[in-house]
């Protein structure tokens, strides 16, 4: 090897490709158009922040057949070999390691127009980790693969504020990553990427603080996706379709309130939208208590539909740009008004007809006024109850005020221990049921106001007392008072079960609702009685869990046994339970006991996490694979939920962890893992069985047809 200074007139390095692209963003940020569109009731339904195209990155410089006017360095017989400098003709210049000739190793190419290098370089090709630099102090660095951007990396402009970190793949950012879009970081995105678009599922923050948390295609809100508009203070959560709303979909509107607010629940529509507006059927339920179900065009109810006033007059009927049509010849579009008048608030009025029906005509009006008075008195605690029980498994919001829904009135009732009565929440379900639909009474997701969850807590009252009380003047307010007194006060908030109990975990134990809601509907189709009303039973429950192979050496039957049970009045009487029909809450907080049994954790300090010593304990080898066997072995605010531990050793407590923030982490790893790995891939795998087997069977019955068609044809 030859060092020294040399100096080379023409000498040309070749294939010295540098090459960037042009599609990525060179501003400091995104701009935005938010559009405001108003709806009836000076109620805004549409403020999309929309973004435009991204503005260029500043392009990589390309360079082909660079010569070479001076070198300056190290050779070995001729070619440069070693460290050294040299510079090409335009002004350009290289400083690092040479090899036969041509760059290879750690070097710094500087372009005459300011752009620098410094990294990795390998025959003549950047290749490996390096970083860019441009004149105005805009960075890459990362990993670079045929002198483009490819790999890991991240651009930063400090002028300007843009920065991306995540993966790029041919220059191009594809994968994951996340971009912030102004200096102070309020403007951001963070998710997928397909070809420098956001495309997949991400989160973007806008400058305005409204968020977007959902599926993207072609840098717009497209899919299943939740946006927040701060100032506005709405929600949405639903479809989207280039940028706006489009198909099914909520929308709430968050009532800043004190807490002694009249109100206890949002202004909130569900149903159809078309491109940002309600249009196709909707259910609106307004924050003082009417509801309007039926048709809407252009954000205003239009067509056939019922609007439910707060006194609980209902008007069903036609509407035409929001207004009622009563001028039916039929005389039946007239608001139908409620027998008799009421003590009561709009918002607290009771439907009880089905129970006056059984009071003799001249005692109703002072049956009525009776419970109502006793409702009267307890308004302050039943509104705290309702409250309480509408927020679990919602993450805090603003105002702290959300719709109950049948999931947490079953909820209520299983912690005041009514199913203790001899009667089931399904059972339940059907003794409120009213004019509701099959569908309705079994949904977790149906809407209870609280005027409809008093109602339903009268009509309980008397089916699990009326019985006792028979002999008193006021029947139902002697029947509701009993259960308010000995049921209600002294156990609500108490919090039972699996669900609920970590508000975090809650929050993501409710992510799962909507599809185990589709397996359970699927569960009760193919095991439950072929008949309308079709619910599942405990011993159904069993056979799933058998036929999907979810048990092992951890999630025995008996220990499945033990979680169904765990909450019956009798909970070692296992056969008593095996065809008590099970509603969608119990079905699912089965399947989260399971969880905790099947996916046991660890924890920080290394021990493990046992599963919940505060279920009843059967035979101790108890282990029996159907429930056949079974039936055999028997007849030989802001926190959504209680602050002390569940009274009588029933309710739910995790031991094993020395400190209760990690608890609540394992807990939610724990659902994660049950419902990704195996619970759903299990179903899915017996889904694809199950009509694979069912295909079989008909290509047997048809060849078999064929065959007999043949045979018959042959004997002719």
């Amino acid at each position: 090897m030859k060092r020294g200074k040399e100096n080379i007139n023409k000498s040309t390095i070749k294939n010295t490709k540098q090459s960037g692209n042009a599609d990525l963003p060179r501003t400091a940020e995104e701009t935005n158009i938010r559009k405001v569109v108003r709806c009836p009731a000076r109620l805004p339904v549409n403020s999309a922040d929309v973004d435009l195209k991204d503005d260029d990155i500043y392009e990589l410089p390309t360079f082909i057949n660079l010569i070479v006017q001076r070198y300056e360095g190290e050779t070995c017989d001729g070619p440069f070999h070693g460290e050294g400098v040299a510079c090409f003709e335009g002004g350009h210049m290289y400083k690092g390691m040479f090899s036969n000739g041509h760059m290879d190793g750690l070097g710094v190419f500087t372009q005459a127009g300011g752009l620098k290098y410094e990294g990795q370089f390998v025959h003549n090709m950047l290749v490996g980790q390096g970083t860019f630099t441009w004149q105005d102090g805009s960075s890459y660095v990362g990993e670079v693969q045929n002198a483009i951007r490819h790999g890991t990396g991240t651009y930063t402009c400090p002028t300007n504020g843009v920065s991306y970190t995540g993966q790029w793949d041919q220059g191009k950012r594809h994968g994951k990553g996340e971009v912030y879009y102004n200096q102070d970081k309020t403007s951001w995105y963070k998710g997928d990427w397909v070809k420098n678009n956001r495309e997949g599922w991400g989160t973007r923050c806008y400058p305005s603080g409204n968020t977007y948390s959902g599926e993207w295609k072609n840098n717009l809100r497209h899919g299943k996706g939740t946006m927040s508009w701060l100032k506005l203070g709405q929600q949405y959560v639903g479809m989207w379709q280039n940028g706006v709303q489009h198909g099914r979909g909520t929308q709430v509107w968050i009532l800043r309130r004190t807490d002694a607010s009249q109100y206890s629940q949002r202004n909130q529509y569900t149903g159809d939208f078309d491109l940002g507006q309600r249009s196709g059927q909707g259910t609106f339920n307004y924050a003082g208590g009417a509801i309007y179900e039926g048709e809407w065009r252009n954000n205003k109810k239009h067509g056939k539909g019922i609007f439910t006033f707060e006194d609980g007059h209902v008007f069903e009927g036609e509407f035409v740009d929001n207004q009622m049509v009563t001028n039916n010849l039929n005389g039946n579009t007239a608001p139908t008004p409620r027998p008799g008048s009421s003590i009561l608030g709009p918002d607290m009025a009771l439907n009880i007809e089905c129970l006056l029906e059984k009071i003799p005509e001249r005692n109703r009006d002072t049956e009525r006024r009776e419970v109502e008075c006793v409702v009267l008195r307890q308004a302050r605690e039943l509104r705290s109850v309702y409250s309480f029980y509408s927020r679990l498994g919602h993450a805090p919001s603003p105002d702290n005020s959300f719709l109950m829904s049948r999931l947490q009135l079953w909820r209520l009732l299983k912690d005041c221990n009514v199913h203790h009565h001899g009667v089931t929440l399904t059972q339940i379900d059907h003794f409120i049921r009213g004019d509701a639909t099959t569908a309705e009474i079994h949904s977790p997701f149906t809407p209870m106001l609280l005027r409809r969850t008093l109602s339903c807590l009268v009509v309980v009252a008397y089916h699990i007392y009326h019985k006792d009380m028979v002999s008193q003047n006021h029947l139902l307010s002697a029947c509701f008072s009993k259960l308010m007194t000995d049921d209600i006060l002294p156990n609500a908030t108490n919090v039972k079960g699996f669900l609920f109990r970590h508000p975090d975990g809650a929050v993501v134990a409710a992510s799962y609702l909507e599809k185990c809601w589709e397996v359970y509907q699927d569960f009760c189709r193919v095991r439950a009685e072929p008949r309308e009303d079709r619910t599942a039973t405990c011993r159904h429950l069993l056979w799933m869990f058998k036929d999907l192979h979810l048990l092992d050496s951890n999630l025995t039957t008996g220990r499945l046994l033990q979680i169904i049970t765990a909450e019956n009045q009798d909970p070692l009487n296992l056969s008593s339970c095996l065809d008590l029909e099970i509603t969608f809450l119990e079905f699912f907080e089965v399947l989260l006991g399971s969880a905790e049994v099947k996916c046991q954790q660890v924890s920080p300090s290394g021990a493990e996490i046992k599963p919940r010593s505060d279920l009843p304990q059967t035979s101790d080898t108890a282990e029996v694979s159907t429930a056949q066997d079974v039936e055999g072995q028997q007849q030989d605010r802001e926190r959504p939920q209680s602050a002390g531990p569940i009274d009588g050793g029933k309710g739910v407590q995790t031991t094993g962890m020395r400190a209760k923030d990690h608890e609540g982490e394992i807990w939610n790893q724990t659902i994660h893992k049950f419902f990704n790995h195996f619970f759903f891939p299990a179903f899915e795998h017996y889904q694809l069985v199950s009509r694979n087997m069912k295909q079989e069977k008909l290509q047997q019955d048809s060849q078999r047809h064929i065959a007999v068609a043949q045979a018959r044809q042959t004997a002719r």
